[in-house]
């Protein structure tokens, strides 16, 4: 008696993995950013109905000849096309930048209060922007200004970090002591420099508005002189994700695992300091926005840099657009500074994180 071979098992056919969904956060943020933008476009010292707004819009980004644009007048489509829109542009992304590279700056320190400040790239683009003032530069070009304060940037954090490296390390509580340090010493230098242009009453004034922070007069040069470099540090910032993950486990335990520390400390440093220098060249000084989005994001997804990076990108993009418009409402025509508007939010959040941190630490 033979027994009949039994056949071997079919495999189950196989099923096509599903895209994983996008997260409804991001899918919210990027609605918000949408909307903030549209907002900024239309609010203001005067301002233009949402329809029109639409129509010179759609009119300048399909083709020609689509769009019927006969019922707006020249005066709005001058307004939105050529001073808004380009004024919402650089607002997002100044407000990417600094988001960014505070939550990078975050997770390299371990430290959810550390900002882009830190490591002297705000002083330094401070300073170099306060030389082509003073100096008659800025009057000369438009492009004086924000390639100065972007140089100047990027001399600050290269001194930072030869101070702070010893033996091909760089330890990270003497980069924070050194950025302090010569943040302290920029300063210095730059009122320095203000003091000996007060006889000259309107480049002061000049001065102290530019370091004050704002987005007046911006235009379709700005956005092309800060999107590449925001582009640039972007790049770099987003391929280091899984790398900060990492780190945060300790550099020693990183190491362990096959990540190259210190050349992720000089790509991070590096991805900071294009963010930083770019966003401070062409808005001037505007805290908060790289301690205070990156926590919010960090308080509603958690840590994981991979969601964190886009998120708080995003975010800081909304943020500065939404702050920009109050500084043109709240005492229109006349503007705020933004930097008054962006620390009037992040002050009293940065006050509450201190007392949280306290009150964890008494308790523990």
């Amino acid at each position: 008696m033979t027994l009949a071979r039994s056949s071997p098992p079919v495999p189950p056919p196989a099923v096509a993995p599903q895209a994983r969904p996008v997260p409804r956060l991001f899918v919210l943020l990027t609605l918000c950013l949408i909307l903030s933008m549209f907002i900024g476009v239309s609010l203001g010292s005067l301002n233009i109905a949402p329809r029109t707004v639409a129509t010179v819009l759609a009119a300048h980004l399909v083709p020609a000849g689509w769009i019927d644009t006969s019922s707006v007048s020249e005066a709005d489509l001058v307004v939105v096309w050529l001073i808004r829109t380009p004024r919402v542009l650089v607002a997002a992304l100044v407000g990417a930048a600094l988001a960014l590279a505070g939550a990078q700056m975050q997770g390299l320190f371990h430290n959810p209060l550390a900002s882009p400040d830190l490591i002297g790239t705000s002083a330094g683009a401070a300073f170099g922007a306060v030389l082509a003032i003073a100096c008659g530069l800025a009057a000369r070009s438009l492009w004086y200004l924000p390639l100065l304060a972007f140089l100047s940037a990027l001399s600050a954090l290269f001194a930072v970090y030869a101070i702070a490296t010893q033996r091909g390390r760089t330890p990270v509580a003497t980069l924070l002591l050194a950025g302090v340090a010569l943040t302290a010493l920029i300063g210095a230098a730059t009122s320095l420099v203000i003091s000996l242009q007060f006889a000259n009453y309107q480049v002061a004034q000049e001065i102290v508005f530019w370091l004050m922070g704002g987005l007046d007069s911006r235009t379709w040069i700005h956005v092309g002189m800060v999107a590449p470099c925001v582009g640039l540090g972007a790049l770099i910032a987003f391929t280091v994700m899984r790398e900060l993950d990492v780190l945060l486990l300790g550099e020693e335990a990183a190491a362990s695992l096959g990540v190259p520390v210190e050349s992720i400390k000089r790509t991070v440093l590096t991805s900071v300091a294009l963010l930083t220098g770019a966003a401070v060249a062409v808005s001037g000084v505007i805290g908060f926005v790289g301690l205070v989005v990156p926590h919010m994001v960090r308080l509603v997804i958690g840590p994981a840099h991979r969601r964190l990076l886009p998120a708080s990108t995003l975010l800081g993009a909304s943020f500065v657009i939404l702050a920009d418009v109050l500084a043109r409402m709240l005492l229109r025509p006349e503007e705020l500074r933004l930097g008054m508007i962006t620390a009037a939010f992040g002050a009293p959040f940065f006050l509450y994180l201190l007392l949280t941190r306290q009150r964890d630490t008494a308790l523990s």
